[in-house]
């Protein structure tokens, strides 16, 4: 059964300066639905794909776009030029354990920490992820996606 945005973010009141991670990087794909949802379509909606798309035109990038690191420099150039306090989703960012919690401090050197983590699927293959947000109480039961803890 395939799952629409909708329905990923069933049960979450939505609203323009909202913090979302959603784990699971195969739902990436529902981002591009956001247009099409007025409770999501002022949102930012951030995925690999399109942090490197804006990128990839550039030779000396191109060679490492596949690199995890490459990746993760693209998230902290979006993070630290958007606008303070902006909402956003982040699909299958972060990726790692070291990854969450320098994001977490990025964050909290400005102020700002999520509002929740949707886990699901692909990231169930890491645990110490699923642990740090749900010993953070960020782990969100949406959709029928929770992971019990």
């Amino acid at each position: 059964m395939k799952s629409s945005l909708s329905d990923l973010f069933a049960g979450l009141s939505l609203r323009a300066r909202i913090k979302l991670v959603v784990l699971d990087p195969t739902r990436a794909g529902l981002a591009g639905e956001a247009s099409e949802n007025s409770s999501l379509n002022q949102i930012e909606h951030v995925s690999p794909a399109r942090l490197l798309r804006s990128e990839i035109s550039q030779p000396a990038f191109a060679q490492s776009a596949a690199n995890d690191a490459a990746v993760f420099a693209l998230l902290r150039k979006w993070f630290w030029s958007r606008k303070p306090d902006a909402g956003f989703v982040l699909w299958g960012l972060p990726a790692t354990l070291l990854q969450a919690m320098v994001f977490d401090e990025w964050l909290e050197a400005r102020q700002e920490c999520l509002d929740a983590v949707i886990p699901g699927g692909v990231c169930e293959s890491n645990p110490a992820l699923l642990d740090y947000y749900r010993n953070h109480g960020l782990l969100a039961d949406v959709g029928g996606l929770a992971i019990n803890p």
